[in-house]
């Protein structure tokens, strides 16, 4: 049954690791690939991805995406958003701290946040409005 929308914005808002969709051209399957997010209940979401990566030069060319999060348990829960690109952005290293605290344990932050800042590249961060919400939890199965 549909989440209620105070339900599904917290469930998004759940660091979860996300499903990213963007369409890839004409006669390709969308590009899907798992991401880090940030959400918090009306904001936008946002994601930080290589400046010269495909998944990067995709959504500019498309200018929007979506992200599908799931759970199996205690019940069988996802919601997914699609939306517009409202910016992009560089990367900055609080950005990414603060990425990296919502999946990581905190004592392992610092050392990722130093390795990735030096070896990942150019990042960017693209913000995206969700405009289209599909939310179900499906109950014990």
């Amino acid at each position: 049954m549909p989440l209620t929308p105070q339900e599904r914005e917290s469930f998004l808002a759940e660091p979860h690791i996300a499903a990213l969709a963007v369409d890839a051209g004409a006669g390709r399957a969308p590009l899907t690939v798992p991401i880090w997010y940030q959400y918090a209940p009306g904001d936008d979401v946002w994601i930080m991805t290589g400046l010269h990566s495909r998944k990067n030069r995709l959504i500019g060319a498309a200018g929007r995406f979506s992200l599908m999060v799931e759970r199996v348990e205690p019940t069988v829960r996802y919601v997914s958003v699609e939306g517009p690109v409202t910016g992009t952005s560089p990367a900055t290293v609080e950005l990414l701290r603060e990425m990296s605290a919502r999946y990581l344990p905190a004592d392992k932050v610092d050392a990722y946040v130093d390795a990735a800042w030096k070896n990942h590249g150019e990042q960017v961060v693209v913000r995206m409005r969700p405009e289209r919400w599909l939310s179900s939890d499906l109950g014990s199965v």
